[in-house]
C-alpha cells in the first residue's frame, strides 16, 4: 500500500522510494520501514509514528508541524530546512541525524539517543534532554539556555562551543563543560 494522506500503515516496508512534496498529513504508522526514502518538500503535519524506521531518510524543507516520533529509528536521518515546530518525540534513535539550524525550541527529547548527530546552530532553548544520549553531538554554536541536560550522556561533547547559559546540569555535565573548557579536574 502507497502511503497518503490519513493513511494507516502496520508493517509496511519502503525502501529508496520517493514521496517527495506528496501531502502525507495525519499519516500514521506502526512498525513501517522507511529506509533511505526522500519525503523532500513532503506534508507530513499531524502525522504519528510508532516504532517505524526512518534511517538515512531526507526530510529536507518538509512539515512535520504537531508530528509524533514514538521508539523511531531515524538514524542518519537529514531535516535541512524542515519545520519541527511542535514536533513529539519519545524515545528512539536519531543517531548521525543531520539537525544542523533547527528550533528546538522547548521540545521534549527526553531519553532520546541522538549520538554523533549534528546540532550546530540548532535553537535547543528550554529543551528537555535529560537522560538524553548526545555521545560525540556536535553543538558548535547551538543555544541550550534553558535546557535540561541532567543524566544526558555528554561524552565527547564540545559543550564550550555552544551557548549554554542557564542551561541545567548535573555533577556530571559540569565536569564535562569543565573538561571542554581546559580545566584539569583532580
Amino acid at each position: 500500500m502507497r502511503p497518503e494522506r490519513d493513511a494507516e500503515l502496520e508493517h509496511e516496508v519502503y525502501e529508496s522510494e520517493s514521496f517527495r512534496g506528496q501531502d502525507l498529513s495525519g499519516l500514521r504508522t506502526t512498525g513501517c520501514t522507511f529506509r533511505g526514502c526522500d519525503f523532500t518538500l513532503a506534508q507530513l503535519n499531524g502525522s504519528e509514528h510508532k516504532g517505524s524506521d526512518f534511517a538515512n531518510s531526507t526530510f529536507e524543507s518538509a512539515n512535520l508541524f504537531g508530528a509524533r516520533f514514538a521508539e523511531c529509528r531515524l538514524v542518519g536521518a537529514s531535516f535541512a530546512g524542515a519545520t519541527l515546530t511542535g514536533l513529539g518525540v519519545e524515545g528512539g534513535d536519531w543517531s548521525y541525524a543531520l539537525l544542523r539550524g533547527q528550533d528546538l525550541t522547548s521540545l521534549d527529547l527526553q531519553g532520546l539517543r541522538l549520538r554523533e548527530a549534528d546540532l550546530s546552530e540548532a535553537d535547543l532553548t528550554d529543551a528537555d534532554l535529560r537522560g538524553a544520549d548526545l555521545t560525540r553531538a556536535r553543538l558548535q554554536n547551538a543555544t541550550l539556555a534553558g535546557a535540561d541536560l541532567r543524566d544526558a550522556n555528554l561524552d565527547g561533547v564540545a559543550l564550550s562551543a555552544a551557548r549554554i547559559a542557564e542551561a541545567r546540569l548535573d555533577l556530571a555535565g559540569a565536569v564535562q563543560l569543565a573538561r571542554s573548557l581546559g580545566a584539569v579536574l583532580e
